[in-house]
């Protein structure tokens, strides 16, 4: 009963009720921002690796003596007879046009523009980690989401642009009947397959960036006072 009548514990009570009292520091960070800064950057790994992959369209050897051979977004693979292995790459800056199909040379450029956004996003949200809580970090939250879905659709574009291009004459030059959508005598590489599930599971990234900010924190109940 003293203890409750304790004027300096009344003082204390009206100044936390009153903001007077200095806060509690929160935590650096959440639980949601590090699970997102973590896939993202393992999105981005997955992608490049994707992305750099000589095995999109896969072509094994032939009985009747016909070379393997791979196409992948920006390389080709040839083997020869002798069992070597040579990779070259039909893109970048000097060789674009290198690129044995329009459909393959616009599925490239969506797929770079989209993986770059996809970094930058990442970059983002690495640094919104050592933001204290505020309007700069859920901006900040707010853009790279805004970047990653932007992302999301500008690969998953490239992706369904790429199999046109297995109508182009390189192409059926190794994989005979191939099509649109259909490979002919080639098989689908697990490049190919890969970039799918990297931007598959980019999907989820916009989601986690929604709640990546740090909570504000709850205002101090007001005491009662006896």
């Amino acid at each position: 009963m003293r203890s409750l009548l304790d004027p300096n514990k009344k003082t204390a009570g009206l100044d936390v009720a009153l903001g007077l009292a200095p806060r509690l520091q929160h935590r650096m960070f959440s639980c949601v921002s590090c699970f997102w800064v973590l896939l993202s950057a393992c999105l981005v790994a997955v992608c490049s690796f994707s992305f750099l992959s000589p095995s999109w369209i896969v072509k094994s050897a032939s009985a009747d003596g016909q070379e393997p051979v791979s196409f992948g977004l920006l390389w080709h693979c040839s083997e020869s007879l002798e069992q070597i292995s040579s990779c070259y790459t039909f893109g970048g800056l000097a060789r674009f046009n290198d690129i044995p199909s329009s459909s393959w040379q616009t599925s490239a450029v969506l797929c770079s523009g989209g993986f770059a956004l996809l970094v930058i996003s990442c970059l983002l949200a690495i640094v919104t980690l050592f933001l204290r809580n505020g309007l700069c970090q859920r901006r900040l939250c707010t853009l790279a989401g805004y970047m990653q879905t932007a992302a999301v659709f500008i690969m998953a574009s490239g992706l369904l642009v790429y199999p046109f291009g297995l109508n182009s004459t390189t192409v059926k030059k190794y994989c005979e009947d191939s099509s649109i959508y259909y490979a002919g005598d080639c098989q689908i590489g697990w490049g190919y397959m890969l970039a799918i599930v990297g931007v598959m599971l980019s999907v989820f990234l916009p989601f986690f960036a929604k709640y990546a900010p740090k909570e504000h924190p709850t205002p101090t109940p007001i005491p009662t006072i006896l």
